[in-house]
């Protein structure tokens, strides 16, 4: 049995609610791991086996010579492997939401394994220990917080540095991890969400501009760009409306800063949550940034206060709930529309 509209969005309202209030245990992570994990231990042994940049021969971390059990051009081993990263989890999926689906436990249980692939909770939890850190021990504190969010080199940074990198982390990842995987489960169910993350997943492992990934991570870092785009112009709309409900956060800056600054991303989708965010909030954001040793002289966005402090990580993290739950209502009240026609 398939899911109707009127469901999925019940589902979806019912998982983001768990999502928010528990979020997925530290004890269920340390007993069996994470459905993400599952999924990113899937694209390291494809990444291992079948990659053969920069070398068909590598050193492995003990020391011993590996050979990839088969060696294509780089693209072609990535898009193999991006098929079966994609379809291996959605056949499960499937399986898993038609053993489901047929009755209200089942039901129940199926909007609790959802709510596993949404993030609302987990990344307030993380955004808001960067300000409590600095709060509490100071900038290296600060540093190490961040640190376990964003990939650019923490030791650059001064406290600015640290909240801007919170702060851009928040308003991405409120894209990537939570409307983003939303809106795929509202069209496809369980296999689009879990779709989703696979791709997301597979983006974040191996679709990287190096020279072990640039060709066989092509493949996932282009449908990443793909099937985010709808989800980071509808978070940078939760942000802007969220910004009417906020004290001294301006939806006209916003609007005006997304506008201006969204498409100027080295990011096709990043920029415009940074951007909605950064006008919203009266901040600029990305600008000049380390990553491996190397700047990236990517552009700002918006044209407000660059200095920040904890406070103003506290002060996006209030942007970032509103736009939660305005998102949330939506879909309520969408599934309520929707029940009663």
């Amino acid at each position: 049995m398939w899911p109707d509209l009127v469901t999925r969005l019940g589902l979806l309202a019912a998982a983001l609610a768990f999502e928010a209030a528990a979020g997925y245990p530290q004890a269920l992570t340390q007993a069996i791991g994470h459905p993400v994990t599952w999924i990113g231990a899937l694209i390291g042994w494809l990444d291992r086996s079948f990659n053969a940049a920069p070398a068909v021969h590598r050193v492995t971390d003990e020391g011993h010579r590996r050979t990839p059990l088969l060696v294509w051009p780089g693209k072609t081993a990535g898009v193999l492997a991006l098929a079966v990263i994609i379809a291996a989890p959605v056949i499960l999926a499937l399986v898993l939401q038609s053993l489901l689906t047929p009755s209200w436990p089942g039901l129940v249980l199926l909007a609790l394994f959802t709510s596993t692939l949404l993030a609302t909770r987990s990344l307030d939890t993380h955004v808001r220990a960067v300000a409590d850190a600095l709060d509490a021990g100071g900038l290296d504190a600060g540093r190490h917080a961040v640190a376990q969010i964003v990939g650019r080199d923490p030791e650059t940074l001064d406290e600015a540095g640290v909240c801007r990198a919170a702060i851009e982390s928040l308003a991405e990842n409120f894209s990537d991890g939570i409307v983003a995987p939303a809106l795929w489960f509202a069209v496809a169910g369980l296999p689009g969400i879990v779709a989703y993350k696979a791709i997301n997943t597979a983006d974040s492992m191996i679709g990287h501009r190096t020279p072990r990934h640039e060709a066989f991570g092509w493949a996932a870092a282009r449908l990443d760009d793909l099937v985010n785009l709808p989800a980071s112009r509808f978070s940078a709309l939760l942000m802007t409306a969220a910004s009417c409900l906020l004290p001294a956060a301006s939806p006209q800056a916003a609007i005006r800063a997304v506008w201006r600054d969204a498409n100027s991303h080295r990011s096709p989708n990043a920029g415009w949550p940074e951007a909605a965010m950064a006008g919203a909030l009266g901040f600029q954001l990305a600008g000049p940034r380390s990553y491996g040793g190397v700047m990236s002289a990517d552009p700002p966005m918006g044209d407000g206060r660059r200095e920040l402090m904890a406070a103003d990580v506290r002060r996006a993290l209030w942007l970032y709930r509103m736009a939660a739950g305005l998102g949330w209502g939506l879909v309520v009240l969408l599934a309520a529309v929707g029940g009663r026609a």
